[in-house]
């Protein structure tokens, strides 16, 4: 295992407060990391090994990559990603999905909807319960306000969701990170910025939201803006809770009193 740097000790403390405030990594585990390629996910497996290294906690972790048929996103090559990850000292296994249909076509929907799926049949062949992604701090404030802004609705990325009935826990262990961080972590080991071009990848409404936050940081830097985000899900006054119930209360008044049933 590599020496880590400065910046790969910041992140790994990070990563440590993360696993101990959500329980996300247990003894006996065993990890399926999903790797794209890119610096997230490679700064993931780099970093879980290292704490792998020293902390108390014995676990197994087995690298994924998905490989979709549409060939403009710059398919990674296996070989570099097995170079990518041989200093990880863990199994990376390879699946082909098809996200195309018969007229070459597919939506950023489909195609996520398929990697996701490949993914957990990943997870249920390598006896992985747990499902580790690469999502930092930023992807997990915007999508929020993604959510809130287009969606109508408060909702998050959970740093740790159970699913199929506990059957696999998806978790992400750079809850904490912030994206600059990764960035400066990828330079300093060599990690591609980038590997996908996919056309459906420059999501406008995400860059508008990554704008609103940087501007709203550089207005008010005293501020940690993102942390903020980040803790309010976990702060939603009760007083507020109960809003929702009392509209769909005096909905269903109008139409008792309507006489249409």
């Amino acid at each position: 295992m590599r020496n880590l740097t400065k910046t790969g000790a910041r992140i790994n403390s990070k990563i440590g407060k993360a696993i101990h405030d959500y329980n996300l990594i247990e003894p006996g585990d065993n990890i399926l990391v999903a790797v794209s390629g890119g610096k997230d996910s490679l700064t993931l497996i780099t970093l879980l090994r290292s704490i792998q290294s020293w902390a108390p906690v014995d676990c197994k972790a087995t690298v994924a990559h998905r490989k979709t048929d549409f060939r403009s996103t710059g398919r990674v090559q296996e070989d570099m990603l097995n170079n990518s990850v041989d200093d990880t000292g863990v199994q990376c296994v390879f699946k082909d999905i098809e996200v195309l249909d018969d007229k070459g076509r597919t939506s950023c929907f489909w195609c996520s909807w398929n990697r996701r799926k490949a993914l957990f049949e990943i997870a249920d062949e390598t006896g992985c319960q747990k499902v580790a992604l690469g999502h930092h701090k930023d992807d997990i404030v915007e999508t929020m306000l993604m959510n809130l802004l287009y969606n109508g609705e408060i909702s998050a990325m959970n740093p740790r969701q159970e699913l199929f009935e506990g059957k696999i826990t998806v978790i992400r262990p750079l809850c904490y990170v912030e994206e600059k961080i990764i960035k400066q972590f990828a330079r300093e080991n060599g990690f591609p910025q980038q590997v996908c071009s996919c056309p459906f990848g420059g999501d406008s409404k995400r860059r508008y939201v990554k704008d609103l936050i940087a501007e709203t940081e550089r207005r008010t830097p005293r501020i940690n803006i993102k942390t903020n985000i980040f803790n309010s899900i976990a702060r939603i006054k009760k007083d507020y809770t109960h809003l929702k119930q009392e509209r769909e209360d005096a909905g269903k008044s109008r139409i008792d009193s309507s006489g249409d049933i």
